[in-house]
């Protein structure tokens, strides 16, 4: 017990002052310019019925796409999600995750998670000295996807961490960079990969359900296609949140109203507030909301979600739905379960 004591004060003294650091480095070098935003998409149905404020949330795996250290007390042994996402101009997103926690969690949690998008069919062409001025070169398809592993281990009954690693790729297909006089054209391929690190903390604080949680996402080095370089969408989030009914000592088994409020300090843009709320009537129905404040064209989102233990395996299935302005709404499935 000493031992395991002292190793999560080591790793405590390790985690945070990094995280911190990498924090202020954030801040110091802002930057306008990002790439491979796709993985700054949000996934989870039930995240995004929230606003995206679940910062300081525990959940299951899909904790890993937003704060790692989320999955330190998962419920059981094992939890696996799928889900999708119909994202703007026909986009989708398909994604999973499964987490396993062996010897009841003694040794931490371990994770993999993956993220596929499709941009569908775009045409190609090139300009071109005729009437239309371009030539009609058939269509591509770009394709992205990301792999990760993660672990989190909770250090003690208020304090967690947890991080993941990802590689990250990207394919644009491939563009015609030269043609010759005879009309031979010559093709350049377009693909970049990268690995990318995310870091997160929780803490519970001991009055009724009130938590904190902290997250750096999407670290890694520079990229560059042709002329510019770029970075990752990377972001630092700081989030709370609490089931307010504690104060009034409602038994979180027959009812809970989980309020939680996000701030993030993105790379590429102003800094965001986020806030939302669930309510959960007997572990059975869940009816979400939440508003996403200075944004473009998000900003209010809602969902609903329902849970059932069927033949022993623990069933969720959950719905969010994002009016995106100009764009078309965006909407979000997520299946769950747990052994």
């Amino acid at each position: 017990m000493e031992m395991e004591t002292a190793m999560s004060k080591k790793l405590v003294r390790v985690f945070v002052p990094l995280l911190v650091a990498a924090s202020v480095a954030v801040g110091q070098q802002k930057l306008a310019q990002t790439g491979m935003k796709f993985v700054a998409v949000s996934t989870d149905a039930r995240a995004e019925g929230m606003g995206e404020a679940v910062t300081s949330i525990e959940g299951n795996s899909l904790a890993m796409f937003f704060n790692p250290a989320g999955m330190a007390r998962i419920d059981g042994m094992a939890t696996a999600s799928v889900g999708e996402v119909t994202w703007i101009a026909d986009i989708k997103h398909i994604y999973g995750s499964v987490a396993y926690s062996p010897a009841n969690g003694d040794y931490g949690v371990f994770g993999l998670n993956f993220r596929s998008v499709n941009y569908g069919d775009l045409d190609a062409t090139i300009i071109a000295n005729n009437a239309n001025g371009f030539l009609d070169l058939g269509t591509f398809s770009p394709s992205a996807y990301t792999f990760g592993l993660g672990y989190a281990k909770a250090l003690s009954d208020k304090f967690s961490i947890g991080g993941c690693v990802n590689f990250v790729h990207q394919d644009l297909g491939s563009s015609v960079i030269a043609v010759d006089d005879a009309g031979n054209m010559t093709n350049k391929t377009e693909k970049q990969s990268v690995y990318s690190f995310d870091f997160g903390l929780m803490y519970k604080t001991g009055f009724k359900s009130l938590a904190f949680g902290m997250d750096l996402r999407n670290f890694s080095r520079e990229l560059k296609y042709e002329q510019e370089s770029f970075q990752l969408p990377l972001t630092f989030r700081l989030g709370i949140s609490m089931n307010v009914l504690d104060l009034w000592d409602v038994n979180s088994s027959d009812q809970s109203l989980l309020v939680t409020a996000d701030a993030t300090h993105p790379r590429d843009y102003q800094e965001q507030v986020s806030v939302g709320v669930e309510y959960t009537f007997l572990h059975l129905l869940s009816l979400r909301g939440g508003y996403m404040f200075n944004t473009d064209e998000a900003g209010l989102t809602g969902g609903l979600g329902v849970r059932q233990k069927v033949a022993g395996v623990d069933v969720s299935i959950d719905y969010s739905y994002t009016p995106y302005g100009v764009f078309t709404s965006v909407q979000r499935f997520s299946l769950g379960v747990g052994f």
